[in-house]
């Protein structure tokens, strides 16, 4: 299986941690985000890897040729335009788009999800996307129904919700984990060019096609994206 590391975006929330280096560079127990994203993939049976890279692209670029995780890793470049994730999805299509599915992996996520089980759960569900999703505090949620089948999203501080899939059953609030299981055959359904985000079109999609839910409630996830969860995500990782 290929994956996709979204490495791209400006890191502003980590505040000075990004002011001279991307966000993939910033450093956890001794070692960059996107080093323990790779290793966590590759141990997964990852077999090749993309990195999109716009915010101190070189720095990325220098970093992964300097370095052997035991896998081809290729860089995807928006140094001309940040895409956001699923334009960036869409510019790498030439890297990803090989008739099987694809994993896509936030750099500023640390967890210990199964992504062999993730995939195996996209398989043998025959979804479009299948989401790595948790019953866990945030300020955003996907709605899914009792299939955990994607009928929804909620902002709870705007107040914003989209219904996408009208029904009678209750929804059911799950925060995103910033991990995802692609089928290529998305490709066709996207825009082919320019900056959307992929979340936009899973909304867009899933009255339409199975958009899955991965239940992963059970287990740890941090989103290092503010210098505050920095020290959670020292302290995960002495766990693991």
């Amino acid at each position: 299986m290929k994956a996709m590391i979204l490495a791209a975006g400006l890191g502003t929330r980590l505040g000075h941690h990004t002011l001279h280096r991307p966000k993939a560079l910033v450093e956890v127990s001794g070692k960059p985000l996107l080093a323990h994203v790779v290793e966590k993939l590759v141990a997964a049976g990852v077999s090749e890897i993309v990195v999109n890279v716009h915010h101190f692209a070189r720095q990325i670029v220098d970093y992964l040729a300097y370095h052997d995780f035991g896998v081809r890793i290729f860089t995807s470049d928006e140094t001309d335009r940040l895409l956001d994730t699923g334009g960036g999805i869409v510019r790498a299509r030439h890297l990803l788009d090989v008739n099987e599915p694809f994993l896509v992996h936030n750099v500023d996520i640390l967890s210990d999800i199964d992504i062999k089980g993730l995939a195996e759960h996209h398989r043998t569900h025959n979804a479009l996307a299948t989401l790595a999703v948790g019953q866990r505090k945030s300020g955003r949620y996907f709605l899914f129904d009792r299939h955990m089948q994607l009928a929804g999203w909620h902002n709870t501080l705007s107040g914003e919700e989209i219904i996408a899939v009208k029904g009678n059953e209750p929804l059911h609030e799950y925060a995103f984990a910033g991990i995802h299981v692609i089928s290529p055959a998305i490709f066709n359904l996207l825009p082919g060019t320019g900056a959307f985000s992929i979340v936009h079109s899973y909304l867009e999609l899933c009255s339409k096609h199975t958009i899955a839910g991965f239940d992963t409630t059970a287990n740890c996830v941090i989103d290092v994206g503010k210098p505050e969860s920095l020290a959670k995500a020292e302290e995960f990782l002495k766990k693991q």
